[in-house]
């Protein structure tokens, strides 16, 4: 996850996560969870979920601010 805050928080979010989607089709990932959520007014979050066996790769290619453990809702 990528932390953006301040009065362009989302749109920057939003450009963030266009990148990622980018990310995932050039290394041909087999997830492809990316986007972007406002948590507050003024700080939005860009974010892509990866495999396990693949986080330390791409967290130390990417740099992400921070990370946590997805799990899909069933409904």
């Amino acid at each position: 996850m990528w932390d953006f805050r301040g009065p362009d928080a989302t749109e920057i979010a939003k450009h963030h996560a266009i990148h990622l989607a980018d990310f995932v089709k050039k290394e041909s990932l087999s997830i492809n969870i990316t986007g972007y959520n406002d948590l507050t007014t003024g700080h939005s979050v860009a974010y892509m979920v990866v495999e396990e066996a693949k986080m330390i790769q791409i967290r130390d290619a990417l740099l992400p601010h921070r990370g946590e453990v997805y799990e899909e809702e069933i409904t």
